[in-house]
């Protein structure tokens, strides 16, 4: 098959989130299956051009009642093989950020930018000569692809080309003010007829969920969750409406970066037949944030996003939070590696200079990253949601046991520790709060104090868990020949 990919981020061009690896993961995985994959992005201002070719002429846009005119540059995603298309608009994304800067979160002409590089997409096929069988957009910057193509390219070349629209986060829809619409050069009967209304603005997501052949989501579960008023973020209706049409088809991992057994970040690498150099990256990790050097404590480690998705309110919240009495009642180690709200940077903070068994650090380092994921013997994850989740799956590799809310991607890929037969990956709890967070790591402490062979069992059963893209692309390819078969028939 020929497989556009059409995205805001990919890896290692652009990057705000797990967007932009599981892009560039998949498009690899495509690749190695024998599809003719490419991906489109716009050409940011952080995107170096000088080790890109420029494709010869200039690319015209329809655009509002007129054309808009852009230049295509054409790189490689390293190690993979995959042409990546670069759209250069200087006013639209010769500038600091994705989809915003320090000064302006959200840049307000972000509808005009995302559907000028959803319609470009269009015009870069005609420039290369080269016809789709599937668009596969992702997220709320590229929901009007399936616009366009179900109307605005209705009778030509690409009418027999099926659109796939994944939602990595129904959490960010691309809402903004209806002004914007008679930019996007269609009639005005689209803007309720194709979904974008949202109360009296405009819904890019939205649009894309209505429009699209067929929708994917980053997990089963959080396929399902989506569809419930508590997790639909408004949209639920529409998602159950069309549940027919949706599948979550679950994230895979990079299995050549996250292998403890070849990590070049690590100080000792090991694997599920000897365990040792674990130790070793236990010690490293306590050295690194300052802690007493235990062998025989329970490290629990987090990398975290410091957002209210990430449950940080109910572990971190100054008066009523867990991780105060986690770190008081338990003999335990705590270290977290995360950037972001404001309150919970300096709360971390005030935690770090007042409990000897707590240490954060704030911002991001990969090399930190990788040695929490090794040198921890549990890796917290409160989640409010979790379309699909990364580090928890890193975590099993690793063999750090995780701890886990049962929601999404969590509950896809963990299973919950029976104290009887010693079964399970990990440590679930069902509805977040302070207490369920404090009752569940207290319940995987006791474990590790009192049931030592469980654990033993359950971190060799973690580090057998199989999460490689190939599996994901296998799904995919099933997913493009439904929506195939659907726009043919």
């Amino acid at each position: 098959m020929n497989i556009l990919m059409v995205t805001s981020e990919a890896a290692p061009f652009a990057k705000s989130g797990g967007l932009a690896d599981a892009v560039s993961a998949l498009a690899g995985a495509l690749k190695r299956l024998g599809h003719d994959v490419r991906v489109v992005l716009p050409r940011y201002y952080s995107v170096d051009k000088s080790g890109l070719e420029a494709l010869p002429g200039p690319l015209g846009v329809p655009m509002g009642s007129g054309e808009q005119w852009s230049g295509v540059y054409r790189g490689i995603l390293p190690g993979l093989d995959v042409p990546v298309y670069f759209i250069e608009h200087e006013a639209y994304f010769g500038r600091e950020g994705l989809y915003g800067s320090r000064s302006e979160s959200d840049y307000s002409d972000n509808p005009r930018r995302f559907s000028f590089f959803s319609r470009a997409a269009f015009q870069l096929c005609r420039k290369l000569g080269w016809v789709p069988d599937v668009f596969h957009a992702h997220d709320w910057p590229t929901g009007l692809v399936p616009v366009y193509r179900r109307f605005a390219e209705a009778g030509t070349e690409f009418s027999r080309s099926a659109t796939v629209f994944t939602i990595h986060n129904l959490g960010y829809q691309g809402v903004y003010a209806k002004e914007n619409f008679p930019y996007f050069g269609l009639p005005w009967e689209l803007y309720h007829g194709a979904g974008l209304e949202y109360h009296g603005a405009l819904n890019l997501l939205k649009t894309g969920l209505a429009s699209a052949d067929r929708l994917s989501t980053v997990s089963p579960s959080y396929a399902r969750e989506i569809q419930t008023p508590e997790l639909g973020q408004g949209l639920d209706g529409l998602l159950r409406h069309r549940s027919a049409d949706l599948v979550g088809i679950l994230n895979g991992v990079d299995t050549d970066e996250w292998n403890p057994a070849t990590d070049k970040r690590l100080p000792a690498r090991y694997s599920a037949a000897d365990l040792s150099g674990k130790a070793q990256c236990k010690t490293a990790l306590q050295k690194a944030f300052g802690l007493e050097e235990r062998p025989d404590v329970p490290l629990i480690g987090m990398v975290t996003r410091l957002a209210d998705q990430k449950g940080v309110g109910e572990l971190f919240g100054p008066a009523h939070g867990s991780a105060v009495p986690i770190c008081r009642d338990m003999d335990i180690q705590f270290v977290v590696l995360g950037s972001g709200d404001a309150w919970c940077e300096a709360e971390l903070r005030t935690l770090s200079g007042r409990l000897p068994n707590f240490r954060a650090r704030i911002g991001y380092s990969e090399d930190l990253a990788h040695l929490v994921e090794a040198g921890s013997d549990f890796f917290l994850m409160p989640s409010r949601y979790e379309p699909c989740g990364l580090n928890q799956m890193y975590s099993l590799r690793y063999g750090t046991l995780p701890i886990v809310h049962r929601t999404g991607g969590l509950a896809d890929t963990v299973s919950n520790y029976d104290q009887d037969s010693g079964s399970g990956t990990g440590f679930m709890f069902d509805h977040l709060s302070p207490r369920s967070i404090y009752d569940t790591v207290g319940w995987a402490v006791w474990a590790y104090y009192n049931k030592r062979e469980h654990v033993r069992g359950m971190i060799r059963r973690a580090m057998a868990q199989e999460f490689s893209w190939d599996r994901s692309a296998r799904e995919y390819e099933r997913l493009y020949s439904d929506a195939l078969a659907a726009i043919r028939r």
